[in-house]
């Protein structure tokens, strides 16, 4: 007979571990999280989309989430002098989702969902879990790991859950392989005091670049400053991330201009490890979340909802890893291919070429069509629809079909 679940240990304390570890003790299960504390100074991840509320509303922390986070009300897309799109999250009231978002400082983020996995009676572990390879395609907690639990009595755990995020551990010890994206990028990002804030405030601007793309995401008291560029032409820029950040800023008219009294608060993050997605995400006694399982890419924001969505999803299929895995792979994708329209341009191409059409012919028909195409893309870069049969295939026909008057080219990202 198959072995029910009772004890799992999850190894790292992020926002999918510890959501992870809030929706187990919810259900009676006996949950033991591992982390040493340790965490960078700065994380992607700070905006966040409107599907993620109703998560924190489930996790019992939205007010605290609130109470440390900038109202989002949209995103600005800029993809050159005479191009701008903006998207309003009033448009997801007709998905039945919240009309705003937050941007979030991540340390506090990540600490009120750790905190409450604490309340809720989570035995937390301060030490980074090790484990060890016991064969093929199976995994133990070493017994140094084992010993540092008393909440697992000297026995290990029925399930071992990998939420180390990008150090995906049981990735690298059972040298599982992943799929990896066609970019080659690297993102270099740090907080400044003295940058233009966006308007309205709290709106977060995507830029492109000459090379790349850029984020401007206001927090309370700064500005969340990142670009997202080829590995190759970050080389060019200098040999330290501080040098690639301030030229990529430098030489680029919109970013200059809006920070032209900048003030570096932090030091300049790296992360270089984009689009990429396991090829197995569970086994005999181990399963993966968030990070761990895949990062698609920070273009729309989609990292920290997938990573909540992770703890659900699993929380939701405990006894069955390999449904859980199907559909993380199912949200991965979808998100991969939604990114993708905006790296290839047809996104752009489409929106010029409605509004092109509303001009030539006005009235009601082109008004609809405008509108529906618009909010279907809305809904689903919020997280509601990004899985939906009838909005991934009106993009994809429109793409085809609904360009004509764009040129892809003259919008995509390089």
């Amino acid at each position: 007979m198959k072995k029910r679940i009772h004890t799992v240990a999850i190894l790292g304390s992020g926002p999918s571990g510890s959501a992870l570890a809030c929706h187990l003790i919810q259900r009676g299960y006996s949950v033991t999280l591992f982390d040493d504390g340790s965490r960078p100074d700065l994380l992607v991840g700070e905006s966040l989309i409107p599907s993620i509320l109703p998560m924190l509303d489930r996790l019992g922390v939205r007010e605290r989430v609130a109470a440390v986070g900038l109202h989002k009300p949209g995103a600005t897309f800029v993809f050159g002098p005479d191009s701008t799109i903006t998207f309003n999250f009033q448009a997801v009231s007709k998905c039945k989702l919240p009309t705003f978002a937050y941007n979030v400082p991540r340390a506090e983020f990540d600490a009120i969902i750790e905190q409450r996995a604490i309340e809720l009676g989570v035995s937390r572990v301060a030490q980074r879990a090790k484990v060890e390879r016991t064969g093929t395609d199976t995994l133990h907690l070493t017994a140094e790991s084992l010993a540092a639990a008393p909440s697992l009595g000297g026995k290990q755990p029925d399930l071992l859950v990998d939420a180390t995020g990008r150090a995906r551990t049981f990735a690298r010890v059972l040298e599982i392989p992943a799929t990896v994206g066609t970019r080659k990028d690297a993102a270099y990002f740090a907080h400044y005091a003295g940058f233009e804030e966006p308007q309205p405030r709290g709106q977060i601007v995507i830029t492109r670049l000459a090379v790349g793309w850029s984020w401007r995401i206001p927090l309370r008291d700064r500005l969340s400053v990142g670009v997202v560029i080829n590995r190759d032409e970050a080389a060019r820029l200098g040999e330290t991330p501080e040098q690639r950040l301030e030229a990529a800023i430098a030489r680029d008219p919109a970013l200059s201009a809006a920070g032209a009294n900048r003030q570096r608060l932090t030091k300049v993050a790296s992360y270089t490890n984009y689009q990429l997605i396991t090829e197995r995400g569970h086994g005999p006694g181990w399963v993966m979340v968030g990070d761990a399982f895949g990062f698609v890419d920070p273009m729309l924001s989609p990292g920290l909802m997938l990573a909540l969505r992770s703890a659900e999803i699993l929380a939701d299929n405990i006894e069955t890893p390999a449904k859980y895995a199907r559909q993380m792979d199912a949200w991965l994708r979808a998100w991969q291919e939604l990114i993708g329209y905006f790296y290839d341009g047809r996104i752009f191409a489409m929106y010029h070429t409605g509004l092109a059409l509303g001009k030539k012919y006005p009235g009601a028909i082109s008004r609809f069509m405008q509108s529906h195409m618009e909010r279907n893309i809305a809904c689903m870069a919020s997280g509601a629809s990004t899985l939906s049969r009838y909005s991934r295939g009106l993009v994809k026909l429109m793409s085809r079909h609904g360009s004509w008057l764009g040129d892809p080219s003259a919008s995509a990202i390089v």
